[in-house]
């Protein structure tokens, strides 16, 4: 009898395990220290085991607020007001630490580059099966695995710094992975990912899910999402809506109202007579392939000869490259045999994977790199012997992380920078500051602190800065990255 008795209590214990909701959140709010606005207003979530929740909304939305409440982040490291009660797999979290949480719940940074402090790979992913205190093969076989998750199975000897930005979202997201937390969050892990790195993510995400993990993702864009358990939408610090991926994905104006950028094939068949337009590309075929529909031909010949007139108008020849080649420290080849010329008044756009070099190349136009082969030209002039100083009169380059490039106290201090630099007369720096300012949809934001400002307003913020010191040649570099939808149209 005694033993039936326990044998009962087990499984009902195992019972309500079972019926534990991964994430529960009640009525959760929390101002920033010194903050006048609520970053979270009263939420109520829940997320069930096991369950891949997509959490989207746009910037300033209070999506990443609201995953490090999920951590005690806040309000153990960002301080402010803060109430309601989150509960991680059945328990209160109220009384918790950081450190008590390793096990139960890992967070995936948006801003990779501040969770990356290793001198390579491997150390990078060792670092948190090593303060578990775990055997040394169990890390080497958790080092492995995340790796090969991530796709960087060979890559155990690179310096993080050497990785490009894509590169090392994946390894941000492989050290958590190492961990091991049966909760997984990532606060927009795609970010800095070409297409393909971003598929390759979320099958990562479904792997982990398959795996048994509960995985939440925090987005605002709803490429690849359809596949997921749920939709939640968050604007103004609340959860103004949540539903079945197909249902939020096909509703365009609801998407657009909140920030959101919905699917290219949705904003598409919007404008038309379809009854049910399809989400995804074997959707689409179909629905071609029924109304016969087909690419004019008359209208593909007519951009054609338009695009050919454009080209006969462009000017001189200002950057000219021939067979550059450049090798970084490792004998890693990042860019090999490039040979290009770009025309006054040209508007050209490099594209490629991550990793394929569009960085590198750049970054010889206005001499922050040298060729180790080859040759590059600015307004004629080799660039071996030339100074950044002197090529960034004629080159401009803002950087794809716009924290790379800003460091003054003032919004006017840090666009007024550049043109001061190249000694152009006080009076006209006030002049190209404002105008700058204009261009970039900034006006009035000229004493705010450039740090307090959201990632799409600093990105600007340093467009601005070099709009200023009026080059011939405007770099940008992947200057959409992490904005959100109304952030990237602006």
């Amino acid at each position: 009898m005694g033993a039936f008795l326990v044998a009962a209590g087990s499984a009902c214990v195992e019972q309500r395990r079972n019926n534990m909701k991964a994430i529960e959140v009640d009525t959760l709010s929390f101002t920033y220290k010194d903050g006048t606005t609520k970053a979270l207003d009263g939420i109520k979530f829940a997320q069930e085991r096991g369950e891949m929740v997509v959490l989207m909304g746009h910037t300033g939305a209070g999506k990443s607020t609201f995953s490090r409440c999920l951590n005690r982040l806040i309000p153990h490291f960002h301080r402010g007001n803060y109430s309601g009660e989150v509960r991680i797999l059945g328990n209160s979290i109220g009384d918790k630490r950081v450190h008590d949480l390793v096990g139960e719940i890992g967070l995936v940074f948006q801003d990779f580059e501040s969770q990356l402090f290793s001198t390579n790979v491997e150390l990078e992913v060792a670092f948190g099966p090593e303060n578990l205190c775990l055997p040394r093969e169990e890390i080497r076989e958790r080092i492995a695995e995340a790796l090969q998750l991530v796709r960087l199975k060979g890559f155990e000897t690179r310096e993080p710094a050497s990785l490009s930005g894509g590169e090392k979202q994946r390894l941000a997201i492989a050290s958590i992975l190492a961990i091991k937390p049966k909760i997984v969050v990532m606060d927009e892990p795609t970010t800095d990912l070409d297409p393909q790195g971003k598929l390759e993510i979320f099958s990562v995400a479904r792997l982990l899910k398959s795996q048994g993990y509960t995985v939440l993702f925090i987005e605002h864009e709803a490429e690849a999402v359809l596949e997921t358990d749920k939709i939640v939408i968050m604007d103004g610090g609340r959860v103004v809506t949540e539903g079945e991926p197909y249902q939020i994905l096909k509703d365009v104006e609801l998407l657009e109202n909140h920030g959101i950028r919905p699917l290219q094939i949705a904003k598409l068949f919007q404008e038309t007579d379809e009854p049910s337009f399809p989400l995804t590309v074997e959707e689409t075929l179909k629905v071609f392939q029924k109304r016969e529909w087909k690419i004019s031909d008359e209208k593909y010949t007519s951009l054609l000869k338009k695009e050919e007139q454009q080209h006969k108008g462009y000017g001189n020849k200002i950057i000219e490259v021939d067979a550059l080649e450049y090798v970084y420290p490792g004998n890693i080849k990042a860019v090999d045999d490039i040979s290009m010329e770009i025309r006054q008044g040209e508007f050209l756009a490099i594209i490629g994977q991550n990793g394929s070099g569009k960085t590198t190349l750049v970054k010889h136009f206005n001499g922050l790199l040298k060729p180790c082969k080859g040759e590059v030209r600015v307004s004629g002039q080799d660039t071996k012997g030339k100074y950044v100083s002197q090529l960034g009169k004629t080159v401009g380059y803002v950087f794809q992380n716009p924290d790379h490039q800003i460091f003054a106290d003032t919004v006017e201090e840090e666009v007024a920078f550049g043109p001061r630099n190249l000694g152009i007369p006080g009076e006209k720096i006030s002049l190209f500051v404002e105008e700058a300012l204009k261009d970039v949809e900034l006006e009035g934001y000229e004493k705010r602190d450039p740090f307090s400002l959201t990632k799409g307003e600093r990105q600007r913020v340093a467009i601005a800065s070099i709009l200023a010191a009026r080059p011939q040649v405007l770099i940008l570099d992947e200057p959409t990255t992490g904005l959100d939808y109304r952030e990237q149209k602006s």
